[in-house]
């Protein structure tokens, strides 16, 4: 037997924390862990990245990786100190496509904000005393008012984290709890998001100026050359259709749509047609390299349906119901960005969201997605002829799993 006497480079240790937010799940770093090149936006940190999550993956499994082949845990966090005015915190999402070589830096994750707030206390980026101020000294407990700056789409997210004091009086991050949220299987602590001015005062909440348009959808796949949509540019870009003209129920589960690949083409054409009339892309093509945004999603009337668990939804628990895909596949329950888009969306009247969920004044609903439902608020108001959402709320949870050091070999960035 004779051994290579080729010399491979060692691998480096950098600390991270992974953790779960809401129904995602991704790998945390602090800006200042990185190795110096991977501070900066560019190649080296790109490199780095893909290789924590085990990307790119021809199998799609992302094995070599923290990664398990889903866009919901395909994802990395970066978080740094900020110098923005009243903020605690930066925060930086990067959603690593499996199969190619590519990090989309262009939109947030909503689910994963759920769990910012909590990892910038745990790595110290929240002042000690602000932490400590957040508790009830006879409660021993409290709520940490976290203040995010979202720096992908230059936003401000509040998290109300839940703090208690331990034994030795130290103020901890609850993270137990009896909170249930619907695609995850465990109860954890509720924390409660709000998305402040999701969207520009300078810019519309409609980019065709439009609740409803006619969409042309001719040579994309479907039985009709043109269907109603809402455009919608809050908390990500999205694409809202009736869940008929896309010949489906709206009570549609992973396994309906993401194993036909001929249906999945379909869908991706006519969310690159909807990136065009969106203003987002030049040319459909331009799709390819975005594939984070915006989002297809297709919306119906409440109605009854089993959810990916068994669990029973019943139509009079509901509003509406609402399906979206995320990164070329269903999403198994609902992106906390999507939902941002419904909460604006339902509590604007005249919009094929609000429509499903009945029609009329509203600044909540509950809508059903393939994991079970969800409550969403939001408040939208026209502001000289601009539709604006000035707050949007919801509750998730998020725990971590685990802290400690990923290992990536040390010629890959």
């Amino acid at each position: 037997m004779t051994h290579s006497k080729t010399k491979f480079a060692p691998q480096i240790s950098v600390p991270a924390t992974y953790m779960r937010g809401g129904t995602s799940k991704g790998t945390f770093f602090k800006l200042s862990d990185l190795p110096e090149r991977c501070q900066v936006a560019g190649k080296s940190r790109d490199n780095f990245l893909l290789r924590v999550i085990g990307s790119p993956d021809p199998y799609g499994k992302q094995i070599d990786g923290l990664g398990n082949g889903s866009s919901s845990t395909s994802k990395t966090v970066i978080l740094s100190p900020t110098d923005k005015v009243d903020h605690d915190v930066n925060y930086l999402f990067g959603q690593v496509n499996i199969a190619k070589p590519m990090i989309d830096w262009a939109g947030n994750c909503g689910n994963l904000t759920a769990a910012v707030g909590a990892c910038a206390i745990n790595m110290g980026l929240v002042a000690a005393e602000k932490v400590a101020n957040s508790i009830d000294k006879d409660a021993n407990s409290g709520i940490c008012e976290v203040r995010i700056w979202q720096e992908n789409i230059g936003k401000t997210i509040i998290a109300h984290v839940p703090a208690y004091q331990d034994d030795n009086g130290k103020v901890q991050v609850q993270e137990t709890g009896d909170f249930e949220l619907d695609g995850v299987t465990f109860p954890a602590a509720e924390v409660k998001i709000e998305f402040i001015d999701p969207v520009d005062s300078s810019s519309d909440m409609f980019p065709t100026n439009n609740l409803v348009d006619d969409f042309d959808v001719s040579g994309c796949g479907l039985k009709t050359e043109s269907v109603k949509a809402t455009f919608i540019s809050a908390g990500i870009p999205t694409i809202f259709i009736k869940a008929e003209d896309l010949g489906f129920t709206g009570t549609e589960l992973q396994g309906d749509i993401n194993s036909n690949e001929e249906l999945l083409a379909t869908l991706e054409k006519v969310r690159a047609r909807g990136g065009v009339a969106m203003g987002l892309f030049r040319d459909e093509s331009d799709a390819q390299t975005s594939q984070h945004m915006p989002k297809l999603a297709w919306v119906a009337p409440a109605q009854s349906y089993n959810a990916s668990s068994g669990k029973a939804v019943n139509a009079d628990d509901i509003d509406l119901v609402v399906r979206a895909m995320s990164m070329g596949q269903l999403h198994h329950a609902m992106m906390g960005t999507a939902a941002v888009a419904i909460a604006a969306a339902a509590t604007t009247q005249g919009t094929l969201v609000n429509e499903a969920a009945g029609g009329g004044s509203l600044n909540e609903v509950r809508f059903g997605h393939p994991s079970g439902t969800l409550l969403v608020g939001g408040a939208t108001e026209q502001v000289d002829g601009r539709w604006q959402a000035k707050k949007v709320s919801m509750s998730r949870s998020a725990r971590r799993i685990m802290v400690g050091e990923v290992f990536v070999p040390a010629d890959v960035f």
